[in-house]
């Protein structure tokens, strides 16, 4: 099974995924959630449970202006700009005057210096951690058999993350724009497993590349060494790709369990993991993998 053979057309289809999210990220940008542009976050239980919509106008009546309002059951959570006490108790006598029966169950607060405090050290943990999975993978691979390098070995697992995070990044982009889905530090969580999963699927293809380059090493595997590593390559795949897909399904079915019963407070961070897990098997193989074998054709030798 030549996978690798194709290797030109897996970065082209993802090229084609990646584009439309990156025209949504550059064009309208991510909808930031009040973690990080600060804000009020409050919930409430009405009786009846009106549609969102009514909810909206009653709160919009109020002169507050709403990020975003989703429903659980009876439930309500809902996103607005910086309000004070007296502006959050009209918000709750206009619902009792409307609905009836309402109960407030949490008003939380967060104010904009932690927003942006929030959003320097998010940027600065997504580059602290690609920086140390860099310098992991170059050194525990340090004993590749010449002329491959571990350090194409690491850059090659950077590119296939930021495939992914890019990927889950331009569809929440998307989703904002049409939806009006914002992003929290849930997304941030999300990214950061995103990026776990996926570099924890790249090693276990690049540590069987390595067993078998060792093992064949010597050999007359076949005689040009560009031709060698790429049939190593196809070789470890296919020895890996069971395990790489049957890992990422039980991950999928607990998630897709998560999206339908979970509830509202955790579905946009499911969605991230979902999206984040199902590209991080693809980028895995048919980006990283085929990378490297690009990479060692073109200038291993």
């Amino acid at each position: 099974m030549n996978l690798m053979k194709y290797k030109i057309w897996y970065f082209v289809f993802s090229l084609l995924i990646i584009l439309p999210g990156l025209y949504f990220l550059i064009t309208s940008g991510l909808r930031l959630g009040i973690d990080f542009t600060g804000g009020a976050l409050l919930e409430y239980s009405i009786e009846g449970s009106p549609k969102p919509e009514e909810v909206r106008n009653i709160i919009l009546n109020q002169g507050v202006e709403i990020g975003q309002i989703t429903q659980s059951e009876s439930s309500y959570i809902i996103r607005t700009k910086p309000l004070e006490q007296e502006k959050i108790n009209s918000i709750k006598t206009g619902l009792i005057e409307k609905f009836g029966r309402v109960e407030e169950r949490r008003a939380e607060f967060v104010g904009p210096v932690i927003g942006n405090e929030l959003r320097k050290k998010a940027f600065f943990a997504l580059g602290l951690s690609s920086l140390a999975i860099v310098l992991y993978i170059a050194f525990s691979f340090r004993k590749v058999p010449k002329p491959a390098s571990s350090w194409r070995f690491g850059i090659a697992a950077i590119v296939a993350l930021l495939h992914d995070v890019l990927l889950v990044v331009g569809v929440f982009a998307a989703l904002g724009h049409f939806l009006g889905v914002e992003v929290d530090t849930l997304f941030i969580t999300a990214l950061l497993t995103v990026i776990g999963f996926s570099v924890h699927d790249t090693i276990v293809v690049f540590d069987r590349i390595r067993e078998n380059l060792t093992k064949h090493i010597g050999k007359n595997f076949i005689a040009k060494q560009e031709a060698r590593f790429i049939d190593v390559a196809n070789l470890s795949v296919v020895q890996t790709l069971g395990r790489s897909l049957n890992t990422s399904l039980t991950v999928v079915f607990v998630l897709v369990a998560l999206l339908l019963f979970g509830g509202e407070t955790i579905k946009w961070f499911v969605v991230a993991l979902l999206v984040g897990i199902i590209s991080g098997t693809y980028s895995s193989i048919f980006n990283a993998t085929a990378l490297l074998v690009w990479w060692e054709e073109k200038l291993g030798h």
